[in-house]
């Protein structure tokens, strides 16, 4: 599945190598109600020519009108729009939310050209970068991002942006918890994948707008099923299924990894995985067990609400003695 954020580097790329000059957009913050998060984006070209989106449609058409006007001239600029601050924005929101904009002005040369290729390998999850935008003159670098946190991060004239594939929810087997996690993960914006191989478990299962793959979670892991944008959890309780998605997972760059079970269930997953899997320390450490926040869950649906906040929080590089 191609997210929106991929196709849009990707039609900034082919503008850019036609020869068009491309204004690159990316939401910064939002302040109240607002339809995108930060780090969404919009291009377009010097043709009036768009792809992605800022908002519900508003903040798009006025700054295609602006655009079109010959403004934005500046290599780099940030825009607020719905208060009325911005004199280029007079426009208010109709869900009464504000949103600052960071629009970069790219010349059609070699050097935008491999800075958004690079952009667009991130994006397809060959990695993870750290996009680093100086104001007002719009230098641009990249680094490797090892860390998790916000995609949007302000420091006096910096702006730092995450890149990465989109973000990908991998669910080890179906079970009444990972129904709610997969419809939870749909709703929060991820990329769902359900690795089931038992038919009998599936038979009557109807998950909407989630891919469902008849297949063990070990196979699809060991076949590249994970980047470091993924979060791979383990919801049914049977060791098959269970254990082999953690022994494989904890060799790829997935950002969470965690397992269902109590406290003596967990530590008896934990004595297998390292006298049967080999695993080491570390490898250990990474596993989530008990997985989810403890929010004295009892049912499938407050389960569920515990991992998905877990896996929010850990992805938002938030530590859990901080909540």
């Amino acid at each position: 599945m191609q997210h929106l954020d991929l196709q849009v580097i990707s039609q900034a790329l082919q503008w850019s190598l036609s020869g068009q000059r491309v204004w690159l957009c990316t939401v910064l913050a939002t302040y109240g109600s607002a339809p995108r998060a930060p780090g969404s984006l919009l291009a377009v070209n010097q043709s009036g020519q768009w792809l992605g989106s800022l908002s519900g449609g508003c903040v798009e058409e006025d700054f295609l009108e602006r655009v079109g006007q010959g403004e934005f001239p500046e290599p780099v600029a940030i825009v607020r729009y719905g208060d009325g601050s911005d004199r280029r924005s007079s426009i208010r929101l109709p869900c009464g939310g504000v949103l600052e904009v960071l629009v970069e002005n790219l010349a059609a040369d070699c050097d935008v050209q491999a800075h958004l290729r690079e952009l667009q390998g991130a994006l397809r999850g060959q990695r993870r970068l750290l996009r680093e935008v100086r104001l007002p003159q719009g230098q641009r670098q990249l680094f490797d991002d090892r860390d998790q946190g916000p995609r949007v991060e302000r420091q006096g004239n910096q702006v730092r942006l995450r890149v990465g594939a989109a973000q990908r929810l991998l669910l080890a087997g179906y079970s009444s918890v990972a129904h709610f996690c997969a419809e939870f993960g749909k709703s929060l914006g991820f990329e769902v994948i359900l690795c089931e191989p038992r038919e009998e478990v599936l038979e009557g299962v109807l998950l909407e707008g989630i891919e469902v793959r008849r297949e063990l979670p070990s196979e699809f892991i060991v076949n590249g099923g994970c980047h470091a944008d993924t979060a791979v959890v383990a919801l049914t309780h049977d060791p098959k299924i269970d254990d082999l998605a953690m022994l494989e997972a904890v060799r790829t760059e997935a950002f969470y990894i965690g397992v269902m079970g109590s406290m003596a269930t967990s530590e008896k997953r934990r004595e297998r995985l390292h006298r049967i899997g080999g695993l080491s320390d570390e490898q250990m450490s990474r596993i989530h067990a008990p997985i989810g926040l403890n929010l004295g869950s009892k049912t499938p649906a407050e389960i569920a609400l515990a991992v998905l906040a877990d896996i929010l929080r850990l992805r938002n590089g938030i530590a859990r003695d901080a909540l």
